[in-house]
């Protein structure tokens, strides 16, 4: 069978002319660690996976739309955001009605 990879996350969120700050009041929400099959799906799964919280969080505490966030995704343990594996941006539908 296939073995298992750590991926490590954290989400960030715009900061004016700073450039980008660790998400939310409590940024250790937004960080963590999750385990996949080592396989070439494994870092989509992983990020999906933050995405869907992130998605799920914002519904439940009635947002009519997403936030402007980025997912950073390393392999094993967390560095630079130059050195991410998977950078994954969300943005709100600034067209929404």
């Amino acid at each position: 069978m296939g073995t298992e990879t750590d991926w490590v996350y954290r989400v960030f969120e715009p900061h004016g002319s700073e450039g980008w700050r660790p998400y939310g009041n409590d940024p250790e929400r937004w960080a963590g660690a999750i385990s996949a099959t080592d396989s070439s799906q494994g870092a989509q799964y992983a990020v999906a996976l933050v995405v869907a919280d992130l998605m799920t969080e914002w519904k439940m505490r009635g947002l009519p739309r997403a936030k402007h966030v980025r997912v950073f995704l390393w392999r094993g343990e967390e560095g630079d955001e130059a050195d991410a594996d998977i950078i994954v941006e969300v943005r709100p539908d600034i067209h929404a009605a």
